[in-house]
């Protein structure tokens, strides 16, 4: 791809970790064990076959309330391994404990992680001061660069306009994953900070990247992630009707794919082409077989198929 006019070329420095990331699900094996051989194939596959630039473990697709750390650890060290110099490894460490989150960023940076997603501290609602501390706090205790996690209908607090801008400050706060569904703090942020913006919603992305955005970390990209790096490509390239009508046609599955929690759906979408998923943990509950049915219809709405 060719950057010939200056506004492509201004969007292509401040990508961090590529254009589409995938927030992977974990797959397990029948008796809900870790399954890392699993983990490996689907890593590749999602790189080699998805075109992700990057591929985010251990987030909330990837069932990271119910691993343990040593899982967390083990699953890092195998896809970092399987992947090598092809994509990069975010790892998820974010918990409502700054200490915890402190010792999962160390032991993600030793498996060999390329960075860290660092969601807000969840139901604990700590103040924007303390939203500072502990942001702050992880990202001196680490070596690698941090894409902040702002997802506040799940964490109960937003990351505020001023915290971001001072958050911004800090040398390895380098992006966010932005949840918030609010494209004019969105705005705002991106117009006083050099913080690179991931939608954290797979139906936001292109609005997302009118207002500055540079990408996405995704769900429904487990599917989609080849489409969605045409989509952004065309944006950058100066071809917003394109863009537009892959949106478009991304759109039944972006959104589709959180009918209920998006691991389960990602987790039947997977077994029915044959990739590695298992089953999900407790308290999570697998497909029914009429949310598979819909699941079909929204596939074969968005152009894929499944068996």
């Amino acid at each position: 791809m060719t950057h010939d006019h200056p506004v492509a070329a201004d969007r292509a420095v401040s990508r961090p970790f590529g254009r589409v990331l995938t927030a992977m699900v974990t797959p397990f094996t029948s008796d809900g064990s870790l399954d890392l051989d699993g983990a490996v194939r689907l890593a590749n596959h999602l790189v080699d076959e998805q075109g992700n630039d990057a591929l985010v473990l251990n987030g909330t697709t990837g069932e990271s309330p119910t691993t343990t750390d040593a899982e967390k650890e083990r699953l890092i060290r195998a896809v970092v391994e399987a992947i090598g110099d092809r994509a990069r490894v975010v790892a998820g460490v974010g918990t409502n404990d700054t200490r915890h989150t402190i010792e999962l960023a160390a032991s993600a940076e030793k498996a060999g992680a390329h960075g860290l997603l660092v969601v807000t501290p969840y139901y604990n609602k700590p103040p924007q001061s303390g939203l500072v501390r502990h942001f702050t706090a992880v990202a001196d205790a680490t070596g690698l660069p941090i894409m902040l996690y702002d997802i506040p209908h799940r964490s109960g607090v937003p990351i505020e306009t001023e915290t971001l801008v001072r958050l911004a400050e800090h040398d390895r706060i380098v992006a966010v994953k932005d949840a918030k569904g609010d494209l004019t703090a969105t705005s705002w942020v991106t117009s006083r900070t050099d913080l690179a913006f991931y939608s954290g919603e797979d139906s936001l992305v292109l609005p997302a990247l009118a207002v500055g955005g540079v990408g996405v970390v995704g769900t429904s990209t487990h599917f989609t992630g080849a489409l969605t790096q045409r989509m952004i490509e065309a944006y950058d390239a100066g071809d917003p009707g394109t863009a537009l009508a892959l949106h478009r046609r991304l759109l039944p599955l972006s959104t589709g794919i959180f009918r209920t929690q998006g691991t389960i759906l990602v987790k039947a979408a997977l077994a029915a082409l044959g990739l590695p998923a298992g089953p999900v943990r407790p308290p999570l509950v697998d497909a029914t077989p009429d949310e598979i049915a819909q699941l079909r219809a929204d596939c074969a709405a968005a152009g894929l198929e499944l068996p």
